[in-house]
């Protein structure tokens, strides 16, 4: 890759750790509200009261950014007092913060167990999606995936997904100063994607829930419009996902015939692409949604043909869908190259002249290795030659 052509900031930040091992208290994030009026009431809090209590501390940490129950001025000091001693509020701690030339931002997120994740915003006229993880490495092991070259260490948990939220929000200044008005102005985190490590429908049940607080009306409070899970098509998850959360749909489609999807998209062997698409055909349906994205990560020579693009188009065909096409963001040691940028705009006309809409994704961050497919992190990067993986690839 070449070389930026103006120094990135590479800024270090430490976020005090508020849950050292061994001292028993709970931490409140990542909690459903039940969860929540559940352990309220097992460490005192009279049930008549709960359902209010946990209303004002839903708002304090979600709505507020609040991480110091002494701040929860509403609360009786005395409350308080007992809440600080079983419990805390705590998110992931920020190891590394890095900024793209063009402004995008890439967190080196630390989480339990001293792993590591990686979460990236992306800026854009005044507003921003957030990319975050849902896995330690990923099992899926796509070819052309940098993040699918780290082995899966471990799924997040609801804390750790819905944490990733709460520090970008802090970085970006987003919170509410106390005792002043809300902030009347675009959000700076408007919306969010589930693109970053990890395959999310093999760990359904905590993002299910960290949505449900990312969505819920009396905190952070995004549309389900405005959250897109992506799954490389994990089949018997896809309504459940549509019963469940209800967000936005993105495929990681990428071919076009099951042959050269086994061999970028491994999943494909357990699921075809008939299988998948039977499955998206209700999608919109069950969850409301408008259309399903399909991903398509363009391949010089692999999938970029005219003969791909039509195929697609017919694949496709009766399901309210659009077409984000993706230049491939090469990483070292990566078996591919991103596909002539004429040849993309070919193939994006023959989708469009088709009736679907065909953005081509501007590459974003790849100065930081924050763009797509590029997610992994630095400590834990697998040092492989070319070679070794397209062996790899070939053997799989």
């Amino acid at each position: 890759m070449t070389a930026p052509s103006a120094p990135i900031t590479q800024d270090v930040l430490t976020i005090p750790r508020r849950t050292p091992e061994g001292d028993g208290k709970r931490n409140l994030v990542g909690l459903t509200r039940d969860q929540l009026r559940d352990v309220l009431i097992e460490t005192g809090t009279p049930e008549k009261q709960a359902k209010m209590r946990v209303g004002q501390i839903w708002q304090w940490i979600y709505q507020k950014g609040v991480r110091d129950f002494d701040a929860m001025t509403n609360l009786a000091k005395a409350y308080r007092a007992q809440l600080e001693e079983h419990f805390v509020i705590a998110v992931p701690e920020v190891v590394q913060r890095h900024v793209s030339e063009d402004g995008t931002r890439k967190y080196l997120v630390r989480i339990a167990g001293g792993h590591e994740v990686e979460t990236v915003y992306i800026p854009e006229d005044g507003r921003g999606t957030l990319c975050i993880s849902s896995q330690v490495g990923c099992t899926l092991t796509c070819s052309f995936c940098h993040t699918g070259t780290q082995k899966l260490v471990r799924n997040l948990t609801p804390a750790e997904i819905v944490g990733q939220i709460m520090i970008a929000r802090d970085d970006l200044g987003e919170w509410p100063e106390l005792g002043r008005a809300p902030k009347d102005e675009t959000r700076l985190l408007s919306n969010i994607v589930l693109m970053g490590m990890g395959e999310p429908l093999y760990n359904f049940e905590a993002v299910r829930d960290a949505m449900k607080i990312a969505m819920d009306g009396e905190g952070i409070s995004l549309s389900r419009r405005r959250i897109t899970l992506s799954t490389s098509g994990v089949v018997p998850e896809i309504a459940r996902t549509a019963e469940e959360i209800g967000c936005m749909l993105a495929i990681s489609f990428h071919a076009t015939t099951d042959e050269v999807r086994d061999r970028l998209v491994p999943i494909n062997k357990r699921w075809n692409i008939a299988e998948l698409l039977e499955a998206l055909k209700a999608y919109p349906k069950l969850s409301n949604s408008e259309r399903i994205t399909f991903e398509y990560v363009m391949l010089k020579d692999v999938n970029d043909t005219d003969e791909d693009a039509r195929r697609l188009v017919k694949l496709i065909r009766g399901i309210p869908a659009k077409i984000n096409l993706i230049p491939f963001n090469e990483w070292p040691g990566s078996p591919y190259q991103r596909s002539d940028w004429k040849r993309i705009k070919a193939f994006a006309d023959i989708i469009y002249k088709a009736g679907y809409a065909s953005p081509i994704r501007t590459p974003r961050g790849e100065d930081i290795m924050a763009a797509c497919g590029q997610l992994k992190s630095a400590t834990e990067r697998a040092r492989k030659s070319r070679a070794q993986i397209e062996a790899e690839t070939r053997a799989g």
